[in-house]
């Protein structure tokens, strides 16, 4: 059987290009269809995946290696002093943990914010000209690769990357190959560009990127991909960017999701949201808005595995109580942990956003503005709580008993 692995994309950064879709930030940089490398025969099946991870051997587990966006130190999204390149290594890291309470997984992770895993800093030193043969070899294979699907162009324009940083996105395909590795993810927060970096833009949302209809991994990639989008646009908008509308988006040309072939493991990469978003922004909120980026990703995955079709939000979760607030929430000035509890359970109750609202324009982000205040005037009204104005005690004691908190 083969074992799983999933990379939790970063390590592409393409400092200072933009990098997706031409977006201003560098990551996942293209090199042309030309320049990928032919897929050995091991391309991972749905039914691989189900069996490792449904397995009662011991040695027959889900091997995941998660490889937050870009380069310890270079590339990558910013916005004021925020750095998508170290964002990204937290959820990263705070999704290993959840991994990890499961028998069935094996983790594994590229990076942290200051260097490489040693398995990959030898990896890229012991075999640099082994990875330069492999991808040059692979330019050979353009139109053959090009003429098994219609799509030859990416949705959204790529800037290249740098050519040692596509190189080593290369190279963690070729290592993810020669270690029977079965699934990788890519982990990204987004940007468009001009954008300036000190004022927040018109964007917002998710869009998780895979390989085109034309590549081997594909139909996996996608079957992973659904169920991984299906929870987290529960809880989040998905992007508006014209070009990502569509939420899952085949691309022909991103190496961290295979392009030509060049990697066996099902793929994909995540745009978790633009960088500048309010949840991102705020240091009050911020840790609590990755963990439960990492948590609702990692329910993604459970439900692709265990084959769960009863997908919808959770609202307290043991031991690590994302939701859990210690105080009524009466307006801007209670603590953003507090609303961002809220928030999470006036979604559950079908409140937030309000009517005529879209997530887009109610971010689940820890601020109290007009669309928490309207959602919890709806929710007070249908209860027949009055003479409380935003909110209070009895506000917070029902939303306690609805949804207890652990």
């Amino acid at each position: 059987m083969r074992r799983i692995l999933f990379i939790l994309f970063g390590i592409i950064a393409l400092g200072g290009l933009g990098y997706l879709y031409n977006h201003s930030h560098p990551s996942v940089g293209k090199i042309n269809t030309a320049s990928v490398a032919t897929s050995t025969d091991g391309t991972v099946s749905v039914a691989d995946l189900h069996s490792d991870y449904n397995s009662s051997s011991s040695t027959e587990k889900a091997r995941i290696l998660i490889v937050p966006g870009h380069e310890p130190n270079y590339g990558g999204a910013q916005f004021g002093s925020i750095y998508e390149r170290n964002l990204v290594v937290e959820i990263g890291q705070d999704l290993q943990q959840y991994l990890q309470t499961n028998s069935n997984d094996q983790v594994f992770i590229t990076r942290d914010t200051q260097s490489w895993n040693p398995t990959f800093t030898d990896y890229f030193k012991n075999n640099w000209n082994a990875i330069i043969a492999w991808e040059k070899i692979s330019r050979q294979n353009e139109s053959a690769l090009a003429s098994l699907g219609t799509q030859t162009a990416p949705p959204v324009n790529h800037n290249s990357a740098p050519i040692n940083v596509a190189l080593r996105l290369f190279g963690i395909n070729k290592w993810a190959n020669e270690n029977s590795i079965d699934l990788m993810i890519h982990l990204h927060l987004n940007d468009y560009p001009s954008h300036s970096s000190k004022v927040a833009g018109k964007y917002s949302g998710l869009a998780i990127y895979i390989p085109a209809q034309q590549y081997a991994n594909n139909p996996t990639t996608k079957a992973i991909a659904y169920a991984v989008f299906k929870r987290l646009s529960l809880y989040n908008p998905i992007s508006n960017l014209p070009a990502e509308s569509a939420g899952i988006i085949d691309d022909p040309e991103l190496i961290a999701v295979g392009v030509g072939n060049s990697a066996d493991a099902a793929s994909m990469l995540i745009e978790y949201d633009y960088v500048y978003q309010p949840q991102f922004v705020n240091p009050k909120v911020r840790n609590l808005a990755l963990k439960d980026l990492a948590y609702q990703t990692y329910l993604g995955l459970e439900d692709f595995f265990t084959k769960n079709t009863n997908v919808s939000i959770t609202f307290s979760y043991n031991p690590t109580s994302l939701y859990a607030w210690k105080a009524p929430v009466t307006g801007k000035n209670s603590n953003p942990e507090d609303i961002y509890a809220l928030q999470t359970a006036l979604l559950m109750d079908g409140d937030y956003p309000p009517k005529g609202k879209s997530k887009n324009d109610c971010p689940h982000s820890g601020t109290f503005g007009s669309c928490t205040s309207a959602a919890l005037l709806t929710f007070q009204n249908k209860n027949g709580i009055t003479g409380e104005g935003v909110g209070g005690l009895k506000t917070f004691n029902l939303l306690s008993k609805i949804y207890a908190q652990n």
